[in-house]
């Protein structure tokens, strides 16, 4: 999926931008795997309560 980002948006302008899309997309997929609405897994996220 990081490859079809890069080429949707032309390229990743930071490292650190790419390391974020990353991780975001690794815990949102695993999330997903896990049986999560993307939009919950976010709001666990960003409560602090993610595993």
């Amino acid at each position: 999926m990081g490859k079809v980002k890069q080429k949707v948006s032309g390229c990743f302008r930071v490292e650190k931008y790419a390391e974020a899309y990353c991780r975001i997309s690794s815990y949102l997929q695993t999330m997903n795997t896990k049986g999560y609405n993307p939009l919950v897994a976010i709001q666990i996220a960003l409560a602090g309560k993610a595993a």
